[in-house]
């Protein structure tokens, strides 16, 4: 689910199975228009120094267009509001890591998958009191770390701890590395994180971190189309494409692992 106002994502990343894979049709350098709300790191945000926006979401796009032969402008909108501005034509597309989700096809046409996104549980390497979901829930006495509006902030307010948002046992920090130096630091005791970017930091420091339990909050990220696109279709080949020949494996390690700690 697509939470309004999120600032980070600290979601697993899992590439899905392509579709068999065709020749790719050559769209004639046709322009486009691609929305995205740039504050949703690391798919597509603008960086802390400035300057135009980047992230997963903007290569990914870029690599699309190229092979399309697509010529592209992107713009900004808020979440609210992107939704509908596809659904009325006023974008050709966006991305916002966006949940397909059966509802909004009413309003737009999704891409096929080319993100699934699920979170684990981030400690300290030495943690003994709990080891999954279940653990923690069943302890009163450990906190968690997180950044306000975010998707792990409501799966840790709402799926680990009563659902009251002022729970005494979350603490707050501005930006995800903040949160894992508060837990490696012993000032909190978990950290719920995406996949690529939690191995990362275990396999940085195995000393000093682990991840444990199963994945949660499991999810399908696609791009938006007006209903009835003609962009649907040549969009899902490039898709598949970049899922079998490590284009998109590439843009996680690169966005999800690499860029994470490069900002430390």
């Amino acid at each position: 689910m697509r939470l309004a106002s999120a600032r980070t994502l600290a979601l697993v990343l899992a590439l899905l199975p392509g579709a068999a894979l065709a020749e790719l049709p050559d769209l004639g350098g046709r322009e486009i228009t691609v929305v995205a709300e740039n504050a949703y790191p690391p798919l597509q945000f603008t960086p802390p120094q400035g300057g135009a926006p980047i992230g997963w979401e903007y290569d990914a796009v870029d690599e699309i267009a190229k092979r399309l032969n697509l010529s592209v402008t992107y713009a900004s909108a808020s979440w609210d509001a992107m939704i509908p501005a596809v659904s009325e034509g006023q974008y050709d597309m966006g991305m916002d890591g966006i949940t397909i989700r059966d509802d909004r096809r009413q309003a737009v046409d999704f891409s096929d998958p080319y993100l699934r996104s699920e979170m684990f549980m981030l400690v300290r390497a030495d943690e003994t009191r709990f080891h999954d979901q279940a653990s923690f829930i069943a302890t009163d006495d450990t906190l968690i770390g997180a950044q306000p509006g975010t998707t792990p902030f409501y799966v840790s307010v709402y799926d680990l701890l009563d659902g009251n948002e002022q729970n005494p046992r979350m603490r707050l920090f501005e930006t995800f590395g903040a949160s894992v130096q508060a837990l490696k630091a012993g000032d909190v005791d978990l950290v719920l994180t995406d996949g690529a970017s939690g191995q990362g930091y275990a396999a940085a420091e195995p000393d000093k971190l682990k991840l444990v339990g199963d994945p949660m909050a499991g999810e399908d990220f696609g791009f938006i189309f007006p209903k009835d696109s003609d962009l649907v279709a040549p969009v899902n080949a490039a898709i598949a494409e970049m899922k079998a020949d490590g284009t998109f494996a590439a843009l996680t390690q690169k966005w999800f692992v690499d860029y994470p700690r490069s900002q430390q």
